[in-house]
């Protein structure tokens, strides 16, 4: 899977689905609760029931083999963490899981890799910079999908997007807690055509 992912950290089970529905219809192909959100389990079971067959349903800040079996019950497809796990990794895979583990350099990289994923998310993207993805680009298998994650927002997707990104996480600059699900559909519609003008 590649393309934009929202990262709804804080979000509730009482808002979610609406929130959701906001950003399926913008043509979010993804959507991650991260783990220290309210309730992030009831969160994800909420959203994979009600779009997981328009959109994929992930668990954010995933640290634990045991939070991956618990996000596969709940309905996630995809396992994305800050860090790179290659026992989070390789749990997630055995589950017919797509994990996103967060590398900051070559060398977790390819461990991650190694440990079998096929994604990688770079965090804080604002640290590993375009230059330094466009860098990794050269070592790195072609079929591996590099997702900047922090720091990525309207004013630089396009520019992520054009140095080959296969995706992104947009958190903050998509969604603040407390936020309406209109203005989260007005700022996912901006991002999303942001993102396929490139």
């Amino acid at each position: 899977m590649t393309g934009l992912i929202a990262i709804l950290r804080g979000v509730t089970p009482a808002e979610v689905v609406g929130v959701g529905r906001a950003l399926v219809d913008a043509g979010f192909p993804a959507i991650e609760v991260p783990l220290n959100s309210p309730e992030p389990f009831a969160s994800v079971r909420l959203l994979a029931d009600a779009f997981g067959d328009r959109c994929e349903i992930g668990a954010g800040t995933v640290l634990t083999t045991g939070d991956v079996g618990r996000a596969r019950e709940a309905g996630a497809r995809l396992i994305v963490a800050p860090n790179t796990d290659p026992a989070v990794i390789s749990a997630a895979v055995a589950e017919g899981m797509t994990p996103y583990p967060g590398v900051a350099t070559p060398t977790e990289a390819f461990a991650a890799l190694a440990a079998g994923a096929r994604y990688l998310k770079l965090f804080p993207a604002d640290a590993v910079g375009i230059g330094g993805m466009k860098a990794w680009r050269a070592v790195l298998p072609r079929e591996v999908g590099l997702l900047p994650v922090g720091g990525v927002d309207e004013t630089n997707l396009a520019a992520w997007a054009a140095a080959g990104a296969a995706g992104a996480g947009l958190g903050s600059c998509l969604y603040r807690p407390g936020d309406t699900a209109g203005a989260v559909g007005v700022r996912a519609r901006a991002l999303s055509e942001i993102w396929h003008q490139e």
